[in-house]
């Protein structure tokens, strides 16, 4: 990950609907979750879920799926481990860490 891409991500998940939408997602796990169950969840407006839902696509945290005539959204695992690894990458100045790795924690 480069540091821009870090930047986004993080500016992204530096609003607290935001940070409790990907929450959400990252529980719902590779199913994903309708912007109707979201809202439901969240208890928020669906013009304000899908500003944020926006802002966190664009960031490369969330994608979307087409299922019918349904819109599906999911956490990008991916991303997420890859800003886990981009945070953590000089941790302990190379020395073993005494804390669990959390990159390694989460494999979806």
């Amino acid at each position: 990950m480069q540091e821009a891409d870090a930047v986004r991500s993080l500016a992204a998940l530096a609003q607290a609907l935001r940070l409790r939408l990907f929450r959400a997602l990252v529980v719902a796990g590779p199913e994903g979750l309708t912007p109707g169950a979201l809202a439901e969840h969240l208890d928020v407006a669906g013009n304000t879920l899908s500003f944020h839902l926006k802002e966190l696509t664009h960031a490369g945290l969330v994608t979307q799926e087409r299922q019918g005539r349904n819109l599906i959204y999911r956490a990008s695992f991916t991303t997420m481990n890859e800003l886990l690894a981009y945070l953590t990458e000089n941790c302990c100045e190379g020395a073993a860490c005494s804390t669990t790795d959390a990159a390694a924690s989460c494999r979806c």
